[in-house]
């Protein structure tokens, strides 16, 4: 017999495009990791409320729009489960079951949640319990499929750790359900924004997109930020921290290249708008096969939809059984 394989699970919320950002940071290791694991893929359209509930249409767009980024970056439907977080509501049922076992003050000491409240006291929205809540309802994902590995981005371990203790605790109070999941960050922990800034936002208007067209890429990387303090092309420019070089390193599969550009420019023998104009040359190559993908699948549009209907049908399977047992664990039977 062949071995079972492990099991991922990892999601996104679905409140606009996906950009390379999302590429090298998850669905890189994700289209790998789908080969070697039973992976679950999850559009995580209840957490999205959390903090866009005044944006029903926009994230009823982006879960069509999720779907077909995660297809044209080689995501195979047929290998891994594409799931749809509402479409399985075990989820909001072992959600609400862990919120008795997870202490309030292990919500309040997550740090990647306090810099999102942050964020939203700054945008003067409106804190509810729902987005309060949601690293419980990301451990309920995670432990629903009883995932043996999560990839993520740098940001998201806390979560990740979060998850392993709520697992260890249920476990203990009740009996062994639920593995001690594993955090994975990507080959680039953290990609910059064009505009130099630590986060890409649609709202800053600083990512590229997997679904950009040529000329949008390349109008993109003319703008971006490089060294501050390189007046000239003659000057001595710095490439540590430069977003030009970053995502050369990044996208750029020419190493030798790399390398030469990265010497002239700290040597000011090579300007700006050669840098970036390779890198432009190198991104659309790139993104080239993935829109020919994506405009495949957009023309399908009924297909992606059964992907995502049959997807979650798989998932809820999965999760009926995983409720079956924390249901017995936790002794919530009454009339058997």
């Amino acid at each position: 017999m062949a071995p079972i394989k492990k099991r991922i699970l990892t999601g996104i919320r679905p409140t606009g495009p996906l950009h390379l950002g999302h590429y090298v940071g998850a669905l890189e290791n994700w289209v790998r990791l789908q080969e070697e694991y039973d992976c679950f893929f999850l559009i995580a359209d209840y957490q999205a409320l959390g903090d866009h509930l005044d944006e029903i249409e926009r994230i009823r767009t982006s879960v069509l729009e999720v779907t077909l980024d995660w297809l044209s970056v080689g995501l195979d439907s047929e290998k891994s489960v594409f799931e749809v977080q509402s479409y399985v509501p075990e989820h909001a049922e072992l959600h609400m079951l862990l919120s008795m076992v997870l202490p309030l003050s292990w919500l309040q000491r997550n740090p990647t949640l306090k810099a999102e409240m942050a964020d939203l006291e700054s945008e003067h929205k409106t804190l509810t319990l729902g987005f309060f809540n949601y690293p419980a309802s990301q451990v309920a994902d995670i432990l629903l499929p009883r995932a043996h590995l999560v990839p993520v981005g740098e940001d998201q371990l806390p979560h990740i750790e979060m998850t392993r203790e709520v697992a260890r605790r249920f476990n203990r109070m009740f009996r062994e359900v639920f593995p001690e999941p594993e955090g994975l960050v990507g080959r680039v922990p953290r990609l910059v924004g064009i505009d130099g800034q630590a986060k890409m936002s649609k709202s800053l208007n600083n990512c590229i997109y997997l679904g950009d067209d040529p000329a949008s890429v390349t109008e993109k990387v003319r703008r971006m930020y490089t060294d501050p303090a390189r007046i000239h092309a003659t000057d001595p420019g710095h490439v540590e921290g430069n977003p030009v070089f970053m995502y050369h390193d990044a996208f750029n599969p020419d190493k030798d290249e790399v390398a030469e550009l990265k010497e002239r420019y700290q040597a000011g023998r090579v300007g700006d708008v050669e840098v970036k104009r390779r890198l432009a040359a190198k991104l659309n190559a790139f993104l080239d096969p993935v829109r020919e993908r994506r405009a495949h699948y957009a023309a399908h549009m009924e297909d992606v939809k059964g992907i995502l209907r049959e997807g979650s049908r798989r998932a809820r399977e999965v999760a009926q059984q995983t409720m079956a047992d924390v249901r017995d664990a936790m002794h919530l039977k009454y009339t058997e």
